[in-house]
């Protein structure tokens, strides 16, 4: 749950995703870590979690467990990255 009145970036974004298990469109905000999609039930995950990795409010505005949740997505996301990084970087 987000304070009232966002300390660190108060606007909120609406993300489009489409989901790569049957290709429909799913709406979530930026501060969703993950959303279903509607048309499947596969389930899609943020991958900008923009504030809660950068705003020094973040623990306190979404909570302990959420920003523990987000914050090893965020994790999973760099390494994931890195991997694909060096596997490209192999290639050549």
């Amino acid at each position: 749950m987000i304070m009232e009145g966002c300390q660190g970036k108060p606007q909120l974004q609406v993300l489009e995703k489409t989901c790569p298990n049957c290709g429909h469109e799913i709406e979530m905000f930026s501060v969703d870590t993950e959303a279903r999609c509607e048309n499947c039930g596969f389930t899609v995950y943020n991958d900008l979690l923009n504030c809660v990795q950068w705003c020094k409010y973040a623990r306190k505005c979404v909570g302990d467990e959420m920003y523990e949740h987000m914050m090893t997505i965020a994790a999973q996301q760099k390494a994931r990255r890195e991997a694909e990084k060096a596997a490209k970087a192999a290639e050549a």
